[in-house]
Parts: structure tokens; C-alpha cells; sequence
């Protein structure tokens, strides 16, 4: 898929979801603040068996938000491997190309530096975008400069992403090579990444909450994602 195609239509997207959380909570941002304590910016261990670079939604401070942190949490209890994390370094304001390129640098260094670790790449709503495109476009355009060379892909053991907002662009527009190692959630009638669009105003105020980070957290969406990527992270059965 082309760049050129990929960002004109995710910067659409990402205007209709700045509009619609406008509409629905009078206010501009799409997310609530993330907590005192939230995860930071990288993991102490250089080389740890298994990475998670995520992007945190919309507005929230820098870390990996509240989605992140519940998804980290709850892929740490359910595997034996250390996890170690990488909070993507973007505004989170609408700059999808910014956080692409973070995304997709990091991949790239680890891959370089640590070629054992074991690469989970997720986001959350604005965040899902830029994993999106930093998965999927192959030539630079449009502020996205960093496309992943051939091969990356054996480094990326599994992608998780909440509230995705490139399915208005038809569907999750993830790269050919990640489809059977995606899990892409949304949180029933989450006007960001539900079929169809909300029909009046009320209908958008309504369905709002369940693209807030307490919908997706509470909903176990997060703690599933945390089961599809322990799979994928387990060791081969033996050969018989």
C-alpha cells in the first residue's frame, strides 16, 4: 500500500476522531490522563527476551497511557519471559507519522542490537494508527521517513492494538506479513472503530465511553490481547 495513500486517509480519520470527541465530551482530547505511576519511557535491560513497544492514545502524557500499562501488566503475569517496554516518543496529538517513525526506529535498532528479543508492537487509538502505518507503508511520504527494510518482520512476535482508528480507512490495514500475528480490538459500539458511524449526536455521546480507556480495560479486551500475545511468545511444542 502506498504511503501516500495510507496517511491521507489515517490524517481523515484522525479528523473525524478529533470532531467526534469534540462532540461527545466537549473536549478536544480523545483520552483521559493516565495515573501517577504509569510506565515510562524504556525498559532498564538493554536486551530483554521480550519487548513491548507501544503508543499511547490521543493526549495522554508521555509514558504508555493507561491501556499500556494494564496490556504490560497483564502480559507480565501471563508469561515467563521478562518483558521489557518502550514507550513510543511522539506528541500523541494527531502526529501519526511522528509515532511511526519512532515505531519504527526502535524495531530497527533492537533488531541490530538485541536480534533475540522477542518485538511486541501495540497502541492505543491514535497509537494504533501510527503501529499501523509503521507496519504497513513501504515508502516514506508525508513526515513518515523510516520504512521498515525486508526482514523486520521475524523480529515482531505479535501486535496488539485498542480502538483502532485506521478502520476507517475499510479495515485494520495492517501489513500482509503481520495479519496472522494481530490481534485488532474494539470495544462494541466504539464510534472510532465500529461498522458503520454513529447516526445522530446523542448516539456518538452515548458510545463515546467505549472508546475510553476504562471501556477497553474493563471491558477484558486488554487482559485477551494479553492471552493472544502470551501464545505467540510460548516455545514451539517439541518435535515428536
Amino acid at each position: 500500500m502506498a504511503t501516500r495513500s495510507v496517511m491521507t486517509s489515517v490524517r481523515s480519520a484522525v479528523a473525524l476522531v478529533g470532531a467526534a470527541a469534540s462532540v461527545a465530551t466537549g473536549l478536544v482530547a480523545s483520552t483521559a490522563a493516565a495515573p501517577a505511576g504509569f510506565l515510562g519511557a524504556a525498559s532498564a535491560d538493554p536486551c530483554p527476551q521480550a519487548e513491548v513497544i507501544f503508543a499511547r492514545g490521543r493526549n495522554e502524557p508521555p509514558g504508555i497511557g493507561r491501556v499500556g500499562t494494564a496490556f504490560v501488566g497483564a502480559l507480565r503475569a501471563k508469561t515467563p519471559l521478562k518483558v521489557g517496554v518502550y514507550a513510543v516518543n511522539y506528541p500523541a496529538n494527531v502526529e501519526i507519522a511522528q509515532g511511526a517513525n519512532d515505531i519504527s526506529s526502535r524495531i530497527q535498532d533492537m533488531a541490530a542490537r538485541c536480534p533475540d528479543t522477542r518485538l511486541i508492537i501495540g497502541g492505543y487509538s491514535l497509537g494504533a494508527a501510527s503501529a499501523a502505518v509503521a507496519l504497513t507503508s513501504d515508502n516514506p511520504g508525508w513526515g513518515f521517513n523510516r520504512p521498515l527494510p525486508p526482514g523486520m518482520d521475524s523480529h515482531v512476535a505479535a501486535v496488539a492494538l485498542f480502538g483502532n482508528v485506521t478502520h476507517r480507512m475499510g479495515g485494520s490495514n495492517i501489513g500482509a506479513a503481520y495479519l496472522d500475528r494481530t490481534i485488532d480490538q474494539c470495544n462494541g459500539s466504539d464510534p472510532v472503530c465500529m461498522d458503520g458511524l454513529p447516526q445522530t449526536i446523542a448516539q456518538l455521546q452515548g458510545d463515546w465511553q467505549n472508546h475510553l480507556q476504562d471501556g477497553y480495560i474493563g471491558s477484558g479486551m486488554v487482559d485477551q490481547a494479553a492471552d493472544f500475545v502470551a501464545a505467540r511468545l510460548a516455545p514451539p511444542p517439541p518435535a515428536p
